[in-house]
């Protein structure tokens, strides 16, 4: 069976993972620096940090921008776990919006209508590695005075008008380096901030709350001259998961191009083998990662048993959120239940 996800690891990794087992340097240093710098130069902004899994990134763009237990976010509810659950430790208030039906994200017209005076952020979800009307929700959110967070679980390496995610314009964007995503850190994340005061801000964030550079003193003290003033977390990633995400820059293009060519295969093998479903809609402008490949039909279970048949393991990937009882009931959302009625994905990785 090929599988949907499979983490990726490049060859000939474990004698620089000895070096640094062995190195006494296993905190964020040269390898965290560097993966960032790496980063930086590939979304194109010089604003982007590394941290140690996706909920610290998102927790990070959260206390960066200002978002506070009580406010509102809007978000998708047809997105990962990964991506909800730490809004509402956060104590955020999540309020569902609705999706379109043919993409599977977030509707404008749907988010302009849950906008209300306590609603602080749009969580725009970046599905499964497909972009999102990202200029049109940024608009209603700017016209609003709120802040957008792009929420990239699946999403490095989406084109969107020809610019990589992560450099469009939103307010924030997380990333995840989990074990299945490109690059995988085995676990990590990357936080983008758009405003530089923003990112001061979440590099403090990052890292307890501290000014690295005023904390020790000469004698190499910490200086009580250094004051705390905003919370942070322990959310610097080691050196072994830096030093593996690292090694996987320089493939990341080639890597997600065959992504690209497998979508390619699968659109041609849907249309010439006639099957009773068609590939989900891609914006215009865009450019997906294909981290799965996305279908809609009306006979969902069908054809998962049919593909899964054929040796390719198909599912609906996700559970939309707001069947889940801690985010409290709210309004039903007709394209959101449209949607996960029809929308399955087969595999679509660089293994295939």
């Amino acid at each position: 069976m090929i599988p949907l996800f499979k983490p990726y690891m490049p060859k000939h990794i474990t004698d620089g993972l000895n070096e640094i087992l062995y190195s006494g340097k296993l905190t964020y240093g040269q390898w965290g620096r560097t993966l960032e710098k790496e980063i930086q130069t590939y979304l194109g902004t010089e604003k982007a940090l590394v941290v140690n899994n996706y909920a610290s990134a998102l927790n990070v763009a959260l206390s960066a921008l200002g978002v506070r237990a009580g406010d509102e976010v809007i978000a998708s509810p047809v997105c990962c776990l990964q991506s909800s659950q730490p809004l509402a430790v956060k104590g955020l208030k999540v309020v569902w919006a609705d999706v379109e039906p043919k993409t599977g994200t977030l509707s404008p017209d749907s988010v302009k209508e849950k906008i209300t005076a306590r609603t602080k952020a749009i969580m725009h979800n970046q599905h499964l590695g497909y972009a999102g009307y990202i200029d049109e929700i940024n608009a209603i959110a700017h016209s609003a005075g709120i802040f957008t967070i792009d929420d990239c679980t699946d999403g490095m390496g989406i084109i969107y008008k020809g610019k990589k995610v992560g450099n469009c314009g939103s307010d924030a964007t997380v990333i995840s380096m989990q074990a299945v995503r490109l690059p995988n850190a085995i676990e990590g994340g990357i936080v983008v901030l758009n405003d530089k005061k923003h990112f001061d801000v979440a590099k403090k964030a990052r890292d307890l709350g501290v000014d690295r550079s005023v904390f020790r003193d000469s004698r190499g003290e910490i200086s009580p001259q250094c004051d705390i003033t905003s919370v942070g977390y322990a959310a610097l990633m080691n050196e072994v998961n830096a030093y593996i995400a690292l090694k996987q820059m320089p493939e990341l293009e080639s890597l997600l191009n065959q992504q690209r060519e497998n979508a390619n295969h699968w659109k041609e093998k849907i249309k010439n083998d006639g099957l009773n479903c068609t590939p989900l809609f891609e914006i215009e402008n865009t450019l997906p990662n294909y981290w799965v490949f996305g279908l809609l039909t009306n006979k969902k279970n069908e054809l998962i048993d049919y593909f899964r048949d054929k040796g390719y393991y198909a599912s609906s990937v996700h559970l939309n959120n707001n069947n889940y009882s801690l985010f409290g009931k709210q309004d039903e959302l007709k394209g959101v239940n449209e949607f996960y009625n029809k929308f399955f994905a087969v595999p679509c990785g660089w293994w295939m």
